[in-house]
């Protein structure tokens, strides 16, 4: 794999919007740990089942005022021109400078998508609202997107994305190097060059983690799945292995040449904390 076209140190975090007093207290502990370390940008995904993008409004103004380059994720599918529109101009007088622009899930029960099917669009129209008001990260998925119809269509539509205007990817989580390393080869095969940053899941919690996966297409490999069910209900040992699993992972990304990473912190800061420890990365 070719090195990509970022420098060293592209680390950052993700956060969702807290629904209760309670997790909004758990938020601002994760945020005061985290923020010592210094991330590029941290991002923060839809509201309550994606449904409103309110819960991410408010939460990006907070992180923005705690001295962080958030970056709110905007989801077309449901969502009309107008609305986005008015979403943009609002980021846009928040001072915000990064998007994650993504296709998202039609929410249960709506029969049609809205006036954008795929997230190419999505990135497309923001590109002409906004010129390059916003860098746009885009989605990637070494593994393939579980609803694409082969890997070859899955790696045309990133390709749409790319074209359409993004700066740069983050990943799905995955725990398997080498479908990331062959996802970027496959990429650069098609000229694009733009970076490829992976998703980081910390394993903390396995029932949590396989029904995580299970949604959203994510592979836990065999050897990985059977070693975390044998450690049964002992949350101590999986954390300490996953731990062990997660700090590989990420130094192969890193010295295969992946230019940074990003990291999926569930809004705790421990996990997270404890494998940037480890690599060193202090």
């Amino acid at each position: 794999m070719e090195s990509q076209n970022q420098n060293p140190g592209h680390f950052s975090f993700e956060f969702f919007p807290p629904k209760t007093d309670q997790g909004k207290a758990k938020l601002a502990d994760a945020v005061d740990e985290l923020k010592v370390l210094k991330p590029r940008y941290v991002s923060v995904t839809f509201g309550a089942g994606g449904s409103t993008q309110q819960g991410t409004i408010e939460t990006v103004r907070d992180l923005m005022e705690r001295g962080l380059d958030a970056a709110p994720h905007l989801s077309c599918i449901g969502a009309t021109r107008k609305s986005i529109r008015e979403l943009l101009q609002g980021y846009v007088d928040m001072g915000v400078k990064r998007i994650v622009a993504l296709r998202g899930d039609m929410p249960s029960g709506m029969r049609e998508p809205g006036d954008f099917q795929y997230a190419n669009e999505l990135v497309e129209f923001i590109r002409q609202e906004t010129g390059d008001r916003f860098h746009l990260e885009v989605a990637a998925y070494p593994e393939f997107h579980p609803q694409a119809k082969s890997a070859e269509d899955d790696l045309a539509n990133f390709k749409r994305k790319c074209d359409a205007g993004a700066n740069a990817a983050i990943t799905q989580y995955f725990y398997n190097v080498d479908a990331y390393l062959r996802f970027v080869e496959d990429c650069q095969k098609r000229g694009l060059e733009l970076p490829i940053v992976p998703g980081i899941m910390p394993i903390v919690n396995f029932t949590q983690l396989a029904r995580f996966s299970d949604a959203c297409g994510a592979e836990i490999p065999r050897w990985l799945r059977w070693r975390l069910e044998g450690l049964g209900d002992d949350k101590e040992a999986i954390r300490a292995y996953g731990q062990d699993v997660n700090t590989e992972l990420c130094r192969r990304l890193l010295e295969a040449g992946a230019p940074g990473l990003h990291f999926y912190t569930m809004n705790q800061a421990g996990p997270t904390t404890a494998i940037w420890e480890s690599l060193g990365l202090s």
